[in-house]
């Protein structure tokens, strides 16, 4: 006799915040001057918490405001941000969620060209070399191509402005966020020492 043929398993139920995330609408622009100075400080000590809880300083993981603002307009700033449609007050109730109007949250932000107080590594002074700092996904939004989507950003302007690489720095003792890079592509160049942290940082470059 025949076995029976496995019968499909029901796929485990999935809480809002998990299909959320696997299915945002998403999109990278420029960062405005109304958005939130506030909120993006916020994201970015969510998003280094690890490293805080690891013992590290890193400077996003404690700025201040007034710090995020001063950073954003130093370079060139991206966010990506997740529109969340919401019913036009407007509109008949009927009609509610037909032609909805949307809302922008900022989920990630990425920094091109920073201009440093401090002085950086010698590979960010060669002239074919950009780079790209104060890099941060929301960690509720982790996992589904908000990192890539930003990187990709950077790595377009980088190759628009002729740079023949692209240097980013970060703390050496965060193994797995160096894999992260090291997947993509990056390798190691040089040691360095920021003078406002509390850790050494690696310099990792990537042929763009």
């Amino acid at each position: 006799m025949p076995e029976n043929p496995k019968q499909p398993q029901p796929k485990p139920a999935q809480n809002a915040d998990s299909a959320h995330r696997e299915s945002p609408n998403i999109t990278v622009r420029r960062l405005s001057p109304t958005d939130s100075i506030s909120e993006i400080t916020k994201l970015l000590h969510r998003a280094y918490a690890k490293q805080v809880q690891m013992g590290l300083a890193p400077l996003a993981g404690r700025q201040t405001d007034a710090q995020t603002e001063q950073r954003l307009f130093s370079g060139e700033a991206w966010v990506a941000v997740e529109h969340i449609p919401v019913p036009d007050p407007q509109d008949p109730p009927h009609a509610r969620g037909v032609l909805p109007i949307a809302q922008q949250k900022i989920v990630g932000i990425i920094l091109y060209h920073e201009i440093e107080e401090a002085e950086g590594p010698a590979w960010f002074h060669r002239p074919d070399v950009a780079w790209f700092s104060q890099f941060a996904v929301d960690p509720t939004y982790q996992g589904c191509g908000i990192g890539q989507m930003l990187l990709g950003t950077v790595e377009r302007r980088a190759r628009e402005d002729k740079a023949k690489e692209l240097g980013l720095s970060m703390a050496e003792p965060d193994t797995d966020l160096m894999n992260f890079y090291m997947r993509r592509g990056y390798r190691f160049v040089e040691h360095w020492q920021w003078p406002y942290t509390n850790y050494r940082s690696v310099i990792l470059s990537k042929t763009v």
